[in-house]
């Protein structure tokens, strides 16, 4: 019976030591959720696809682009100059927006 007890601590441990380890944590609502922190390179403007620049463009007007990222996964992360402030939104490469 003890064997049981000891094995179940140290699984119950382990999992806990490395759900700490590999991803940063965050609590809501008395919710654990795993941040999953994605690798954003620097991109110029220029570089964004069309259906990118064409989707910001249909839904925001003529804004400013301040800076634009792209990560492996094809996905950009782009912060536009929007009223005197920025705003971060994601998009994939056909333009469709990224809930992150």
């Amino acid at each position: 019976m003890k064997n049981i007890v000891i094995a179940s601590a140290l699984a119950l441990g382990g999992i806990s030591t490395q759900a700490t380890s590999s991803q940063p944590l965050f609590f809501h609502d008395g919710i654990m959720d795993i941040v999953f922190q994605e690798d954003f390179t620097p991109i110029e403007i220029n570089q964004l696809p069309n259906p990118i620049l064409e989707a910001v463009v249909k839904n925001h007007g003529t804004v400013e682009i301040s800076k634009a990222y792209k990560n492996d996964l094809k996905e950009f992360k782009l912060e536009l100059s929007i009223d005197n402030s920025i705003v971060t939104v994601y998009k994939d490469e056909n333009g469709h927006w990224i809930n992150k």
